[in-house]
């Protein structure tokens, strides 16, 4: 596999947080829907950083003009701006909320509705029979948040960006030092979005339509967005959404949606090319599988193998696919699966890790489409709705 798909930042000194002094500022004042706070509070705050040289970073920027009400939260790398409903709006302003305390308030209260009050020495949040008072920030500390003013953009289904993420960001590696595997690379060509995630053991795939607006993105710029920007993406896109907008500014990847704009920076690097990897089809066995059915095998299989002994023989043959599991500690297991298939016998080595992860993605009543050649060639998995994925084989000591 190696071959075929090869392609920290030093912190500052902690500096004291300073907080306003002398006279309190104008007032902030508003109430809430505690409960639509809150999923907004917990979406923005997954952003910011539990430990941080810049203290002000482990804490929520909360702007609230004559009409909006916006969360904040960066950590140099990923930031977002999300719009709060439920809001009553008394008196503009600016507060630094604590992800930790005054997340635990708004979990923690059993009110309908909170009233917040925030000058420039602290934020008070009143409940029916509760009452708060934390200390103040100072708002100027807090970096600048990208927002969403691009004129030359691409617009995706919001339905197909979540399935985009969903189905190749868990094939990433955070882990390598292959800085460029702990991203989904993004290209667009011929009114096509194609999403792309791979640790160098297995590749996932998928592509769906795009719109454009004024340019498109650089064919040549390698656009590759963390793994935890697409899984926060995924998050804050709701489904129910018509549209996504994404956008690429400089060194940035940008998307907006109705209420929320996400900005990551992106990865640099050399990104395997994904063409390459998928096999030219034919010559091998090609079969259509139950997603539910094969996915439940598989995991029976999976029981006996171990960090030594990972691998599952998958054997064709006779209408039947064998799932076979063996690990001197643990022991041996052997799940039949009927199949529509009664050609030569074929046997690959597969880590069952990575045939569930494709599997768990997919719905259970559907089918996949599973291709191999031999027990040297890679298994391809694919379906009919633009998905594709490639494992590599495992060499076992017979």
């Amino acid at each position: 596999m190696s071959t075929a798909l090869e392609a920290t930042h030093e912190g500052e000194p902690a500096a004291e947080s300073s907080r306003p002094t002398g006279k309190a500022g104008p007032t902030m004042k508003i109430s809430c829907d505690r409960e639509q706070l809150l999923q907004a509070f917990q979406t923005v705050a997954s952003v910011a950083p539990s430990r941080s040289p810049k203290p002000i970073l482990q804490n929520v920027k909360l702007e609230v003009t004559d009409q909006t009400a916006t969360l904040l939260a960066t950590d140099l790398e990923v930031g977002i701006r999300h719009e709060v409903t439920g809001i009553d709006i008394q008196s503009s302003g600016v507060a630094i909320l604590s992800v930790t305390r005054f997340g635990s308030i708004l979990r923690e209260s059993t009110d309908t509705t909170l009233h917040i009050e925030s000058d420039g020495q602290g934020t008070t949040i009143r409940g029916e029979r509760s009452q708060f008072r934390l200390p103040a920030e100072n708002p100027a500390e807090f970096p600048q948040v990208a927002g969403f003013d691009e004129s030359d953009f691409h617009t995706v289904p919001a339905r197909l960006l979540r399935e985009l993420i969903r189905r190749t960001a868990f094939a990433t590696d955070n882990e390598s030092s292959r800085y460029a595997l702990g991203g989904v690379k993004l290209e667009v060509e011929d009114d096509q979005l194609t999403a792309i995630g791979t640790d160098g053991r297995r590749l996932a795939k998928m592509t769906g339509p795009v719109g454009t607006n004024g340019k498109a993105i650089d064919a040549s710029q390698t656009t590759i967005i963390p793994t935890r920007a697409m899984t926060l993406i995924e998050r804050a896109v709701d489904p129910a959404e018509d549209e996504v907008r994404i956008a690429v500014k400089g060194n940035e990847f940008l998307v907006h949606t109705a209420r929320a704009t996400i900005s990551a920076r992106m990865l640099e690097g050399r990104f395997p090319d994904w063409k390459k990897v998928f096999p030219e089809s034919g010559g091998g066995v090609k079969l259509d599988l139950a997603v539910g059915a094969t996915l439940t095998a598989a995991r029976q299989a999976q029981i006996a193998t171990s960090d030594e002994s990972r691998g599952i023989d998958f054997t064709f043959g006779e209408g039947m696919l064998v799932l076979s599991g063996k690990a001197a500690e643990v022991g041996q297991s052997r799940v039949e699966l009927p199949i529509g298939y009664d050609g030569d016998e074929l046997t690959v080595t597969l880590d069952p890790r990575f045939v569930v992860d494709f599997l768990k993605v997919l719905d259970a009543d559907k089918t996949f489409c599973f291709e191999v050649k031999d027990a040297e060639s890679a298994a391809v998995c694919s379906t009919d709705d633009g998905y594709g994925y490639v494992i590599m084989p495992l060499a076992r000591d017979r």
